[in-house]
């Protein structure tokens, strides 16, 4: 005989008592079920709250970007009892909604209990890159950068937003291409140097006296510096206007 055929005449034989115990089963099942807070419950919980913190927290800042939120799987035998109430959260840490983030899940029940989830927010927004290598005191041109998405959260050095932000500054050290430019690696560009003859304008209202002067000290647009009047000798603090042009008050 067909060793198939006498398997399936067995089981079809034994099926009918194996129905029944699964039956007398099931109910059991789904009581254990209902008596408890499954993992899954908590991270939909963490899911929802994050999803409306990053929300709020985006328009409240009036950030630009897209976000994507990743829970962390919690221990699938983790059972929290039941709770009577609606559960509660609330963000543990950091300050901000933004990379790894704790989530405190809690029951304010008859039987209280608190579990902490663990995620990660990741915000993209589009910021300044380097589309080519730029030696240490270059001058940032249109065609040196342009902006693309990154993980903001990523970016410990901090970014800026705004192409404006950079061009005509002074990058202090090297670069390398598709490198994110963060504020602390640039300065303002030197207009005017040490030792450079420039025009002294004293203004005040419609009325401003040109004298020659010399800078002691260098510095970029609208930064103070030291100037020696070259007729009285005398040395002031005047803001730089432009290549060899500062001014002062009268």
């Amino acid at each position: 005989m067909n060793t198939k055929t006498t398997f399936f005449r067995r089981l079809t034989r034994h099926l009918p008592g194996f129905l029944a115990a699964l039956c007398l089963l099931a109910p059991g099942v789904r009581t254990l079920a209902d008596a408890f807070t499954l993992p899954e419950q908590l991270i939909g919980v963490t899911q929802g709250f994050l999803e409306f913190t990053v929300e709020d927290y985006l328009a409240t800042s009036q950030t630009e970007g897209r976000y994507e939120i990743q829970v962390n799987n919690l221990d699938p035998r983790l059972r929290m009892p039941l709770c009577d109430q609606q559960l509660g959260a609330s963000l543990e840490s950091p300050a901000q909604p933004l990379g790894r983030v704790t989530v405190r899940v809690r029951c304010d029940g008859s039987s209280p209990w608190t579990v902490f989830v663990p995620a990660q927010v990741r915000l993209f927004r589009n910021v300044v890159t380097v589309v080519r290598p730029l030696k240490r005191d270059s001058i940032v041109g249109e065609q040196d950068v342009a902006l693309r998405e990154r993980d903001v959260g990523m970016l410990n050095q901090g970014f800026l937003g705004n192409l404006d932000q950079a061009v005509g500054l002074k990058v202090i050290r090297p670069t390398v291409m598709d490198q994110v430019l963060p504020p602390q690696h640039l300065e303002q560009a030197e207009v005017v140097r040490k030792g450079d003859q420039v025009v002294i304008t004293a203004r005040s209202g419609s009325l401003a006296v040109r004298m020659p002067g010399e800078a002691l000290s260098k510095g970029g647009l609208s930064e103070q510096i030291r100037v020696r009047n070259l007729n009285s000798k005398r040395v002031v603090k005047a803001r730089v206007t432009g290549p060899g042009q500062v001014e002062v008050a009268m």
